[in-house]
């Protein structure tokens, strides 16, 4: 009977939760250390594993945060077991437990995940912690400029980044001028950079995807949580609509600036009030129909408004009204299905969209009661319709196929400029220009097989996508491929390839403070970008796990580019946007990246460095000559610390070091007559970003005290933003320095031209206070 059962595959199946809550956990690991096979949970905490059958099997449940399970079973058949770990470990211990599987061992690359719970210990300005600038700490990961939330990853901008909040894309993820991202900490379960190795399930962008899962809300009580920050103020709300069958979580996150603001500014600027404000709202229901089914339905909505208004009574009534308006909203609802025990599916349906939207009002009337009334607007907007089928066959031990296909259809509107006139309420003049709404339809069938075979493990792919727009189609056959050598017990060698398509362009401004980020789509004269990326890198993990350590090398093929055409922008010509732009830019990109992490342990952390060249280059810029990427940064240091000295105090402290962006700046100048007696200024460049700033570097520090009341926990959390006060360049401007001469008791003074630097944030204290209930 023995020797039958040993013969015979049974597998595991089910989902891997938390105890306390309910919610799933992503990637927690199933492993059996009698036959040394192994497996994780999927992005809704499904897992199945193929094992053969036996009465001495020693299956062991891990997951970052929380406590192993250990199980001794006897198998002879198959079998639905859901696992349900607890958080934390001994509180005594104070120890952090890091995932069981050897990161040499997993079977991807290019891959980073940062728990909630790290981000949310890391310094933050205003209390206010953002999981995209703790993304930009990894090697890989620029961050532009001082402040800003966007990511550049491995040369490439921020529109190459593909950010998916429950599987819907998002196209602008910053507020208060990038100082500030959309997602709030408090809302979401899971976050995962990918930066190469890409499986063919992700596509349409080049550079990047950030996986981000909304958490699901706990199915077992309800509770609260909430903060009181400089920057915004936040309230969640979770809990069971009927135990552990429904669950829902409400957030919404508010800046309190503007309340201060509004009537400040108008005792400062004669009554002109000036104004700014963010809000965001997650939403998220969960219901299990039943054992095999479950239902979600996800929401996100989030503006941003900057306001100028005056009001004047002189001989009349005057009123200037300046508005402009930008954000997402976003809505989704998924099936999840277990066939059977080999077999899942995720169905999606989502609706997501972007607008910018500038008003200029101007109304004045007389004591005659005439009126007179001008108002201009611009808007620009994309909205995305899409439906989706995932699947997950897992078809023995260590086998995976995973396959699918996703339909988008896009709603494009570029750039809408409209201006009316009233007089005594009759519309004197009315016009439109660029009122043009572009329609595409995106297509892609995917399918991907990821095993291991002894010492080798592979991630292989493809996706095929189409994209239709204005009777212009656009193939793309994308090969994916990332294969795996344990050549050690704890050292692995791994090489990947993806090619990748992106069909839609961002038209960026850089002249302007806000946002004017114009999502156009791929044309009949504008053609898809498309990006190849090579990676090769040497994984191991060292004194039993405890540390991770990664070097990774690549190269990256960037072509069909977009940019303004030299003195072009958004505005100002009632030209499409078509003629604005080049469309022949080609860049490459190449480095390394080294990540040293420790994991587990009261101490917990990470070293990383990165070196990097990224160029671009457009036949009619520069000459036709290749040029330095704004932010190409050759050299890039970053060093994270974490402490917990208890379980009521723990300390963080984020230290970075960078080569300066590349800046364009004249070399010389020279006057010219203009012909009325004055002279006209002529400066010279010898090329695009010809110049480097100074080096950037600064430190951060934050402490959180923490104590348990009897109603819930409270937080105290103290931040020093820029603790040593340094100077950072946020850009340059040349000015006429003075100076004066004594010589022979006689005064002179002389002129020089002189390059002078901005700076933006000096050392910024502070602090914030949050509670649990």
């Amino acid at each position: 009977m023995s020797g039958f059962a040993s013969a015979q595959q049974i597998t595991l199946s089910g989902y891997i939760t938390d105890s306390a809550s309910s919610e799933v956990l992503i990637g927690a690991t199933v492993y059996d250390e009698t036959s040394h096979k192994g497996t994780s949970s999927n992005n809704f905490g499904f897992y199945s594993i193929t094992l053969p059958a036996s009465d001495s099997l020693k299956v062991v449940v891990s997951f970052i945060g929380y406590q192993k399970i250990i199980l001794h079973i006897h198998l002879v058949k198959d079998e639905n077991i859901n696992f349900l770990l607890k958080p934390g470990l001994n509180l005594t211990e104070v120890i952090i437990k890091g995932n069981d599987t050897p990161i040499e061992k997993r079977n991807e690359m290019g891959v980073t995940a940062i728990p909630i719970n790290q981000i949310k210990s890391l310094p933050a300005l205003g209390g206010e912690s953002d999981l995209l600038k703790a993304l930009q700490l990894m090697p890989g990961v620029k961050s532009g400029n001082e402040g800003s939330s966007g990511l550049y990853v491995r040369g490439g901008s921020p529109d190459q980044n593909l950010l998916l909040l429950d599987d819907v894309p998002l196209y602008y993820v910053n507020h208060l001028g990038g100082f500030v991202s959309i997602f709030n900490t408090d809302a979401i379960n899971q976050v995962k950079l990918l930066r190469g190795g890409f499986p063919a399930q992700y596509g349409s962008r080049l550079s990047s995807i950030v996986d981000i899962r909304m958490k699901e809300g706990d199915m077992k009580k309800f509770h609260g949580s909430g903060m009181i920050g400089l920057i915004a103020s936040k309230m969640s709300l979770e809990g069971p609509i009927k135990k552990d069958v429904a669950s829902f979580i409400v957030s919404y996150r508010r800046t309190l600036l503007d309340l201060v603001m509004r009537p400040l500014s108008k005792h400062l600027f004669n009554g002109v009030g000036l104004g700014y404000n963010f809000y965001d709202c997650n939403a998220k229901l969960n219901y299990k129909v039943t054992g095999r089914d479950q239902i979600f339905g996800s929401f996100y909505m989030g503006d941003d408004k900057v306001l100028s208004h005056l009001k004047k009574k002189d001989n009349g009534k005057t009123k200037v009204n300046n508005d402009t308006k930008w954000g997402n909203i976003l809505g989704a609802v998924r099936w999840n299905h277990v066939w059977n025990k080999k077999l899942f599916s995720n169905v999606t349906a989502t609706y997501t969209r972007y607008k910018y939207k500038i008003d200029i009002l101007s109304s004045e009337e007389n004591d005659n009661n005439q009126n007179f009334e001008t108002k201009s607007m611009f808007y620009s907007g994309i909205s995305d319709i899409s439906g989706k089928m995932d699947f997950e066959y897992y078809l023995r031990p260590e086998h995976k196929f995973r396959f699918g296909v996703n339909c988008i259809f896009h709603t494009f509107k570029p750039g809408v400029i409209s201006y009316y006139q009233r007089n005594n309420n009759t519309t004197t003049f009315d016009s439109s220009f660029n009122n043009t709404t572009l329609n595409a339809w995106e297509n892609a069938l995917y399918g991907e097989y990821e095993f291991k075979a002894g010492i080798f493990q592979a991630n292989t792919g493809i996706r095929l996508s189409d994209y239709l727009v204005n009777k212009e189609n656009y193939f793309s056959f994308e090969p994916r491929v990332m294969i795996s050598f344990l050549v050690q017990k704890n050292l692995s060698i791994k090489a990947s390839y993806a090619s990748m398509q992106q069909n839609i362009h961002l038209l960026t401004s850089y002249n302007l403070g806000l946002p004017t980020d114009l999502w156009v789509p791929a044309t009949s004269t504008v053609a898809p970008a498309k990006s190849s990326i090579v990676s090769l890198g040497v994984m191991c993990s060292l004194k039993k796990n405890l540390f991770e350590v990664s070097l990774e090398g690549y190269y990256k093929d960037l072509s069909h580019l977009i940019a303004y055409k030299e003195g072009a922008s958004f505005m100002g010509s009632t030209a499409t946007w078509e003629t604005k732009v080049l469309t022949d830019g080609n860049g490459t990109s190449y480095g390394g990246e080294l990540l040293i992490q420790k994991k587990e342990g009261r101490t917990t952390g990470w070293i990383g460095y990165t070196l990097s060249k990224t160029t671009r280059e457009f036949e009619q810029l520069n000459s036709g000559k290749p040029f330095n990427f704004t932010y190409d940064r050759r050299h890039e240091i970053t060093v994270v610390f974490l402490h917990k000295f208890n379980e009521h105090i723990d300390i963080s402290a984020s230290w970075i070091y960078a080569t300066g962006n590349a800046i364009t700046l004249a070399t010389s100048k020279y006057y010219v007559s203009d012909g009325m007696g004055g002279l006209n200024e002529i400066q010279v460049y010898d090329g695009i970003n010809n110049y480097r700033m100074r080096s950037y570097h600064k430190l951060d520090i934050g402490i959180n005290f923490r104590k348990t009341k009897k109603w819930g926990e409270r937080v105290w959390s103290v931040s020093i933003y820029n603790v040593y006060n340094r100077k950072n360049p946020y850009y340059y401007y040349f000015t006429t320095i003075t100076e004066g001469h004594w010589q022979n008791n006689v005064y002179s003074e002389t002129q020089r031209p002189a390059l002078m630097q901005q700076s933006l944030f000096p050392i910024i204290p502070s602090v914030s206070y949050s509670f649990k209930f």
